[in-house]
């Protein structure tokens, strides 16, 4: 007879888990909408970016928090195995720039319903429409000699079936519980944190704190950044191409020796109403949460993101020699027109009025008056143009949850949690995030593959 394995999720992890269990247990997921994938419909703005086509020593350094952890799960299920059996399953897949792989038809239904196709084919049960309440755990008896730590072993869970209001609950056991219920972001697709209150409510059975079941902070991730600078409405919708993005931590604010870059990129960003968002900047945003979530830790108290500084290069295939003389150049130019109608050929219109603020150049000084000072101060605000980091958005914009079931409570090899025997956990749930691309719903894959051994 089968062993029996409860999956809690029907998200991206959830269902490849399911997947490859399937030939050793007799799966049941638990889904608490009444279909699964909901959130895989909204990933890369609803066409699926399925997973990242890079090798995985590249694929690695994408990842943000914890890479190390993820080496057995990525090596074990790479990202050519999960093209090849996408593919088998009947998507025909593209690859884009940035090896950043797609559904050739753009759709993320596509990927969703060969899942779903998968589920069927293999008679794995699907309850929806349910929530998990509870994990139920009792005392873990080990024979003295052993090396076994756990504490509690995982034998069954209790259900709600949200179809019925005044229902209570009803149990179900297993021989092994996944948690693969997502993170924060998104509510609204069921992703309201349920996997870490799991884990909190075991700690309560624990006997002291001292064993508790560390989970790290929950933090907002790949989200957009909030400046201080109030001028950025007035940019609402600009968007810069090949700019260069700095985050800059201050000495002073962090106790650091020196100002430290946190993270240095080339590419595009967009203005909006409140700061910045767009690939640069949500790729920044992963780093300055997993800084001020070391901050935290650190220091204990309210992390202030003021001495975060955004610092952006406007013209960074220019040297700075390169582009003085491209100012003389139009500066020759427009001898005699005032320096606000000057830069037209230089900056996009709704950036020139803040670039001549930050210049202090009067807006109607004629070019042919302003001097060379004034010139290489106008040169240094196009090269260190800087914004202060306000604060980040919150969980109901951000693509990802960073933090998480702390690594350090799960075995790298089969994702079971080391404190309560066979109780595993797989995707977003854990502690490890990494930048756009596909690199966040391959570690769902690959951790899932593991999960499910």
């Amino acid at each position: 007879m089968m062993k029996k394995m409860i999956i809690i999720g029907g998200g991206a992890a959830g269902m490849m888990t399911a997947i490859k269990a399937s030939d050793r247990y007799s799966v049941t997921v638990i889904e608490k909408n009444d279909r699964p994938g909901k959130k895989l419909y909204i990933t890369g703005k609803g066409r699926c970016n399925v997973t990242n086509d890079s090798d995985e020593e590249t694929f690695l350094k994408n990842v943000v928090t914890n890479p190390k952890f993820l080496y057995s799960a990525i090596y074990s299920y790479n990202q050519s195995a999960v093209i090849t059996d996408f593919e088998s399953w009947g998507v025909r897949l593209k690859t884009e720039r940035g090896n950043r792989v797609f559904p050739e038809s753009d759709h993320s239904s596509d990927i969703i319903k060969a899942l779903r196709q998968q589920l069927e084919k293999r008679k794995i049960e699907v309850i929806y429409n349910s929530e998990v309440v509870d994990i139920i755990t009792e005392e873990y008896e080990s024979d003295e000699s052993s090396k076994e730590k756990y504490l509690r072993q995982a034998t069954g869970v209790l259900v709600h079936d949200l179809n019925k209001r005044n229902a209570g609950t009803y149990q179900l056991s297993a021989d092994v519980i996944v948690i693969a219920t997502g993170g924060c972001s998104y509510e609204a697709t069921g992703s309201t944190g349920d996997g870490y209150d799991y884990i909190y409510k075991i700690n309560a059975l624990l006997p002291d704190s001292d064993s508790f079941i560390a989970v790290e902070p929950r933090r907002p991730s790949l989200v957009p950044i909030e400046t201080k600078e109030k001028f950025v409405k007035g940019m609402m919708g600009l968007s810069l191409k090949n700019v260069s993005l700095k985050v800059i931590a201050s000495k002073s604010a962090y106790n650091l020796k020196k100002d430290k870059i946190i993270y240095e990129e080339l590419g595009e960003m967009l203005f909006t109403h409140f700061g910045v968002s767009g690939p640069l900047c949500l790729s920044a945003s992963s780093y300055i949460s997993s800084f001020a979530a070391k901050e935290l830790a650190k220091h204990n108290n309210e992390f202030d993101y003021g001495g975060l500084t955004l610092e952006i290069d406007l013209k960074p295939g220019l040297s700075e020699e390169d582009l003085d003389r491209r100012l003389l150049r139009d500066f020759e130019e427009y001898h005699n027109r005032d320096f606000q109608n000057s830069l037209g050929k230089l900056l996009p219109r709704l950036l020139i009025p803040v670039i001549i603020d930050k210049s202090g150049i009067k807006p109607e000084k004629k070019v042919n008056s302003i001097t060379a000072e004034e010139r290489a101060k106008l040169l240094q605000v196009l090269k260190h143009f800087t914004l202060t980091v306000k604060k980040l958005r919150g969980f109901d914009e951000a693509i990802i949850t960073g933090g998480g079931i702390s690594v350090k409570e799960i075995n790298p090899q089969n994702m079971e949690l080391k404190k309560v025997k066979n109780l595993r956990a797989a995707g977003e749930v854990i502690d490890c995030d990494a930048l756009t691309g596909g690199f966040n719903l391959q570690i769902a894959w690959s951790t899932a593959y593991l999960a499910a051994e």
